[in-house]
């Protein structure tokens, strides 16, 4: 990693989580607000990191274990 890069660190179900808010946002009707496309590129730039190293989004039971990942990231009580 170069002095340029910044690495950061995600649970496999930080990252699953993640990349489902990124699709779901990135392909919805209702774009983001976003105040530059710099901001844009740089989501899509993650999602595509995220769908290279996740399996889940392309097995059966995605939702189901979706829903399992979410559940573990979820704050207790809510």
């Amino acid at each position: 990693m170069s002095a340029d890069e910044v690495s950061v660190g995600l649970s496999r179900d930080q990252a699953l989580v993640l990349f489902e808010w990124l699709a779901r946002t990135g392909a919805g009707d209702q774009p983001a607000s976003f105040e530059d496309q710099a901001e844009q590129r740089v989501l899509w730039d993650l999602e595509a990191a995220l769908e290279k190293v996740l399996t889940e989004p392309f097995k059966s039971d995605y939702r189901e274990r979706l829903e399992v990942a979410r559940s573990r990231v979820r704050d207790s009580g809510v």
